[in-house]
């Protein structure tokens, strides 16, 4: 860690949750805790919580949570380091000189040696692009209207159709096959063994916001499937927390941001003189992206194709820049289909134009859905009013949503009372900040843990994996084979998903870890049964262990925040914060739940003392007893709450 746990303490000790979120979340506040719409997910029913009492969030929708550090990290796409200097700055503390821990310097070397390949990569394309090899890429571009300045700024490239030069090349700079298939720019199988990931493609190298290379889209030349294809996600690349030629548009003097469709049409409009234009990374926008946006501008212009399916991601979009703080408009591109076509039919000039006259976002929508109705029967028309009051709903500030029904009344010729009166009616039902056309939001989990008497008992918790990490999927590449070029090297395979025995294992150890957070006085009752090696899972240990280090120090001060910022990664405090926001429903007798923690506590043990029985020689025999004897007093145990 940079920072000794003490300063990291200090910094959330002074920090107020609340504060920090609300200046980019509005929050309403909900029993002791507040409650908002996520800004890490697109949903209409909050299910974001802030909860000043762990000095903490959670999102039940989308598993986002941690403390005050973790939700900068995520929101400004920061480290930790900068957040934590972020959140010193407000606490008026000056953070001594950070001290870098041995795996702090392995995981900063790993990320460089990842961004060293991905940077002789784009060398690689750059160079075979100009070559004999490239002329079928540089025709394609020049075929585009694209100028030697342009390609240059961009770094534009190409793939030839051979399956292996790059990775051939990469092995003879020194890097290691392991590395090259973790950087994506090579994958592997059994009949190729590890080859190109592209070929027969121009190249785009995206960058991050610095201008390295995190990353690469490929177009096929020809009419292959599928026509564009994308680097996956690596620990350097994340496609939904990048936006391609940010490096470039964040320079812009323009007081806005244009977020275009495709990488084409972004390079285009560069060339034009329009600096400003961005685009999503081959995936559907996301509430990621908006918060990177945020962090460089407040308006937003959508200039997404005017076909159907430009239309659809521009209203699904409207929804997730509105949710996270920008205001939006869409740039007409009628009659032609995208930025790049509008450019070169009819000239910059017009283009600019267009920029001007942009549609307000709320309108945009309104007439896309007017479309659906008849305006010369009065009954469809009344139906589409009734939307419009509906969508009115949306503006949660009061003196924005009257701005916006005195010009929506205008518009449509309705009676400015009339919609008024018609949005206080839907607003008093289903509340004001939310659409109320569209369906409920994502909900909360809710998971059913038995009883030994056979009874039932209801909890709320998302579970984080065993291992820490969000996805099943192992990227890490395994030794095999004698080492010889014939032999497999290594495979990329799927790590098996959990038993139903060790989710219910899980849920059970994420209540048993909430309990302890909530009420500390328990914590020496249960130690004398449960250390953090019975639990299970790297990601379980390694918080119980540090929240049993803390309530030894001191049982006074359980503190949900501490845990989970003594983890440097956003996913690993993720996990932890799971495990801290399980909620026990439906037990309010006090003998019930005190029988109920003696279960939970039990249920841990036993599981903890199959493990060790199933490892045999692994475990020592007075181990094994001991955890025998303390699993054999547990039944009879007498828990006090």
């Amino acid at each position: 860690m940079y920072y000794s746990q003490e300063v990291v303490d200090e910094v959330l000790a002074n920090t107020d949750i609340v504060d920090v979120v609300s200046a980019h979340v509005h929050l309403k506040k909900q029993g002791k805790d507040y409650v908002g719409l996520c800004p890490f997910h697109n949903e209409k029913t909050p299910s974001f919580s802030v909860i000043p009492g762990k000095n903490m969030f959670y999102c039940f929708g989308c598993g986002a949570g941690g403390s005050a550090i973790t939700f900068l990290m995520k929101y400004n796409n920061c480290t930790f380091r900068e957040a934590l200097q972020d959140l010193a700055d407000r606490a008026q503390i000056t953070l001594p000189a950070p001290n870098y821990s041995e795996e702090t310097k392995k995981r900063e070397q790993h990320r460089q040696d990842l961004l060293a390949v991905n940077k002789e990569a784009a060398t690689y394309y750059y160079k075979l692009l100009r070559s004999r090899k490239g002329e079928r890429g540089m025709k394609y571009f020049t075929d585009r209207a694209l100028s030697a300045e342009t390609m240059k700024m961009f770094g534009l490239g190409f793939a030839d159709g051979a399956r292996s030069d790059l990775t051939d090349h990469l092995r003879k700079k020194g890097f290691s096959d392991e590395l090259i298939l973790e950087s994506d720019v090579a994958v592997f199988n059994e009949k190729q063994g590890l080859h190109d990931r592209f070929f027969n493609r121009v190249m785009f190298p995206i960058q991050d916001v610095r201008g390295r290379v995190i990353g690469f889209g490929g177009r096929v030349l020809g009419d292959a499937k599928p026509k564009y294809i994308n680097s996956s996600d690596t620990q350097i690349f994340d496609k939904g927390r990048n936006l391609y030629a940010l490096n470039l548009a964040r320079r812009t003097k323009a007081d806005h941001l244009i977020l275009c469709e495709g990488y084409m049409d972004v390079i285009a409009m560069h060339q034009a003189g329009f600096n400003q234009a961005v685009a999503s990374l081959g995936t559907a926008f996301t509430p990621g992206q908006a918060a990177l946006l945020r962090r460089y501008t407040k308006r937003v212009l959508l200039a997404y194709d005017s076909d159907g399916a430009g239309v659809r991601a521009a209203l699904r979009n409207i929804g997730i820049l509105r949710n996270g703080g920008l205001e939006s408009s869409v740039i007409d591109l009628r009659p032609h289909k995208d930025p790049d076509e509008f450019i070169k039919a009819e000239g910059k000039e017009a283009f600019q134009a267009r920029i001007d006259s942009a549609e307000n976002s709320f309108f945009y929508e309104l007439r896309i859905l007017s479309q659906s109705y008849r305006m010369d029967d009065p009954a469809s028309r009344t139906a589409f009013h009734r939307e419009i009051a509906r969508k009115l709903c949306g503006f949660a500030d009061e003196i924005e949503r009257d701005n916006y029904i005195a010009a929506a009344a205008e518009k449509y010729f309705i009676k400015t009372d009339s919609l008024r009166r018609l949005v206080a009616q839907y607003g008093n039902a289903n509340g004001y900040g939310t659409d109320t056309q569209s369906g409920a939001g994502e909900r909360s989990k809710t998971f059913r843990s038995g009883r030994n008497q056979g009874e039932s008992k209801d909890f709320r918790s998302r579970i984080p994996p065993g291992d820490g990490n969000r996805e099943s999927k192992s990227r890490a590449p395994q030794a095999g084979g004698n080492g010889a070029a014939a032999a497999r090297p290594f495979s990329r395979r799927l790590a098996p998903g959990p038993t139903r025995a060790q989710k219910a294992l899980w849920e059970k150890q994420c209540l048993l870890l909430t309990w302890i957070i909530d009420d500390p006085r328990i914590f020496p009752q249960i130690s004398r049964y449960l250390q953090p090696d019975d639990f299970d899972g790297e990601i379980y240990v390694r918080t119980a262990s540090r929240l049993w280090d803390q309530l030894r120090k001191d049982p006074e001060a359980a503190n949900a925040a501490s845990v989970i910022s003594s983890f440097e990664t956003p996913q690993e405090q993720e996990a932890t914060a799971a495990m801290f926001n399980s909620h026990l429903e439906g037990i309010e007798d006090k003998n019930d739940r005190e029988k109920t923690l003696r279960e939970l506590v039990f249920f841990i043990k036993q599981a903890s003392l199959d493990r060790m029985t199933r490892a045999g020689g692994a475990s020592s025999l007075q181990t094994l007893l001991t955890a025998k004897q303390q699993l054999q007093s547990l039944r009879s145990a007498n828990f006090h709450l």
